[in-house]
């Protein structure tokens, strides 16, 4: 009894706040199935890495004959003075193929490997391409400067995320009112598409995840060979 009036007498003080508010639990964790973390956010069991960022896989001959890039550097609807974030930049593939399409801007190529970052470095110095930027991010965090960017990109990347959530809240957080995300993600509702389950997404799956990040659809383009193009937007 004498306990409860003290906290009555404290919790009527002015500014007072008795509860403290606990974080949000974004994950649970399952049994791993095959090829995933056994880490499950939104219902989605997250993948296990599989690409490690292997150069030769990322730069390898066939890639436009298999995901055609050149098609979707035409999708992009980019400014002469856009700023790009590639997000799991990797090798800088994209990041190369963006650069000349905002001259006037840049493309800030984001990964959390600085093998990767120094190899793109290289790539520039050889190209003397001078509107790519690289960045080091984290697995939570891509460390992009607030409202700064118009457009992120990610390719075959987002699935792989350790931290989604985390990660999502960082980009939404960097793109400016209006800005968008464009995602490449293997198509998981075609069953004919060949790659194992947890690499790919599906349009309702990644529609709840960036709805809960404050972001909003704006189409799903299925252009590509075996790929979504899906597009979310910052609002105003």
């Amino acid at each position: 009894m004498f306990r409860f009036s003290i906290l009555f007498l404290l919790s009527s003080a002015p500014g007072f706040c008795l509860v403290a508010e606990e974080p949000a639990v974004h994950y649970s964790e399952k049994a791993p199935s095959r090829d995933g973390t056994g880490k499950v956010y939104m219902g989605r069991e997250i993948s296990e890495v599989v690409s490690q960022h292997a150069i030769g896989w990322l730069e390898r001959r066939d890639r436009e004959g298999e995901e055609r890039p050149s098609l979707v550097m035409d999708q992009l609807g980019l400014s002469e003075d856009s700023v790009v974030a590639d997000i799991g930049a990797g090798s800088g593939f994209f990041s190369f193929l963006l650069a000349p399409l905002v001259p006037e801007g840049k493309v800030v190529a984001v990964d959390i490997q600085p093998e990767m970052l120094d190899f793109i470095e290289g790539r520039k110095k050889l190209k003397q391409v001078i509107n790519v930027q690289t960045h080091l991010g984290t697995i939570e965090d891509t460390k992009l400067e607030a409202a700064s960017v118009d457009l992120a990109l990610m390719v075959d990347a987002y699935h792989e995320f350790s931290h989604p959530r985390e990660m999502a809240e960082s980009i939404v957080k960097g793109l400016k009112p209006g800005g968008r995300i464009v995602f490449l993600e293997y198509r998981g509702e075609d069953p004919g598409v060949p790659i194992k389950p947890l690499h790919k997404m599906t349009v309702k799956q990644l529609t709840r995840e960036m709805k809960a990040v404050g972001m909003e659809f704006v189409e799903v383009r299925d252009f590509l060979p075996i790929q979504h193009f899906i597009v979310y937007q910052k609002p105003f």
